[in-house]
């Protein structure tokens, strides 16, 4: 059972939270956060990409870079740009993306249940961002960026944040590089707290949605902060990492596509050709084609988009990973046709977030940059969920949320 705890947030005043809050580290470049920085000595890319104060082309991963977060972080609290509140609270965040808003709570999540599987995993993590991950929390000795975590739907919890949301906001604003709206509240009443302690106490699992890194390197450093205090009693504030967690039914995942650099020495007649030994296609002309639904795919290939559709018997609907459309355009057309075979390391491949819409997709290939698109059927929650209970890891690049979480909104000490 998932066991979490209320936390004495550092978070900016109401009236600089727009300018202190950010995109999370790994949406960007370190040159789109200098720029994004500029001109606001405020702006959380000085703790989460702290690379930006020193000459341009600075390696990010410098003790001295690391050492810098931790320098800038001490000084956003002394100026009073980020302030601890009084007493540990619980949070309500809630996102707005065209039209459809998510109630998230901000908790602590407890290290041991990422040990032990209560937290449970849908992704392999590499250790070379583990490690930066966990440089970064080491220097500052804080979680400066949340988890994002799945909870299966509760109505108790429901209740509860819908008592907070009809009430004044904290903090309500839109973020202006993707106009989705940001709102927040503090759940500081006891009972409140306790209430959702219990409530979370009764769930079997939690699940990370997005944050897989930063998740590991939070537990791995809870772990080693453990081991090297001979005083360790196990309820100090390390045990714990900053999640935000949201109802399962209100999430959305959106497709997450692929861009390919060459047919494999194939031209196009021979490719598609090719295809129609495991898929039915059927060409959709100049139009924008967006699959409708599970097992249909889009491709995009010298200026025309088509429909396939993966033939019966080329995929097991039982099997949950062997059922996913990434598994299945990545062994029938990107491994069989195109010689692709490990979708982390091979340089003909890239992936496009669906938040970029399919124009990004067209654009890339009618570029020259790229030969041909593939566009895929989102992932569902109930999909990751199954996945992730049954002890499996998804393919690479098979989910991308939105809305991605602002950095800053609040951060988790560990002391």
């Amino acid at each position: 059972m998932a066991v979490i705890r209320p936390f004495r947030g550092i978070r900016p005043p109401k009236n600089l939270v727009e300018k202190v809050v950010s995109r999370p580290y790994d949406v960007l470049s370190s040159a789109e956060a200098r720029a994004e920085a500029e001109g606001n000595e405020m702006s959380l890319y000085h703790i989460i990409r702290p690379e930006i104060d020193f000459p341009e082309g600075t390696d990010e991963h410098l003790p001295e870079v690391y050492e810098k977060a931790a320098e800038n972080f001490r000084l956003f609290q002394e100026k009073g740009w980020l302030v601890q509140d009084d007493k540990p609270c619980y949070y309500v965040y809630a996102q707005t993306m065209n039209g459809k808003t998510q109630y998230g709570l901000v908790v602590g999540a407890w290290v041991e249940d990422y040990v032990n599987g209560v937290i449970k995993k849908h992704e392999l993590t590499r250790r070379d961002k583990e490690e930066d991950r966990m440089r970064h929390i080491r220097a500052t000795n804080a979680n400066i960026g949340p988890v994002f975590l799945a909870y299966p739907d509760d109505a108790v919890l429901d209740a509860l944040v819908a008592k907070y949301t009809a009430r004044q906001p904290e903090y309500d604003f839109v973020a202006p590089d993707d106009g989705f709206g940001h709102t927040f509240w503090v759940v500081d009443n006891d009972d409140d707290i306790a209430a959702i302690t219990r409530q979370f106490a009764q769930m079997p699992a939690l699940y990370i949605a997005d944050g897989h890194h930063r998740s590991a390197a939070a537990a791995l450093v809870g772990l080693e902060k453990a081991r090297q205090n001979p005083n360790h009693i196990g309820n100090e504030e390390y045990n714990y990492f900053m999640a935000v967690c949201f109802p399962a039914d209100q999430l959305t995942i959106i497709d997450y596509n692929r861009v390919v650099k060459d047919l494999n020495g194939l031209d196009a007649v021979a490719f598609l050709q090719a295809v129609e030994k495991n898929f039915e296609v059927k060409d959709m002309g100049a139009d924008e084609y967006r699959p409708t639904c599970l097992h249909n795919f889009s491709l995009y290939l010298e200026s025309k988009w088509y429909s396939l559709t993966a033939r019966p018997g080329t995929y097991d609907d039982n099997d949950p990973i062997g059922v996913l459309d990434v598994t299945i355009s990545s062994n029938l057309i990107l491994d069989e046709i195109l010689g692709i075979k490990d979708l982390r390391s091979d340089k003909r491949i890239d992936f496009v977030g669906g938040i970029r819409g399919l124009g990004e997709l067209k654009k890339r290939v009618d570029s020259g940059e790229m030969k041909m698109a593939l566009a895929l059927y989102p992932v569902s929650m109930k999909q990751l969920m199954d996945i992730a209970d049954t002890g499996n890891i998804m393919p690479p690049k098979t989910t991308w949320f939105e809305p991605k979480l602002r950095s800053g909104v609040v951060v988790h000490k560990l002391e």
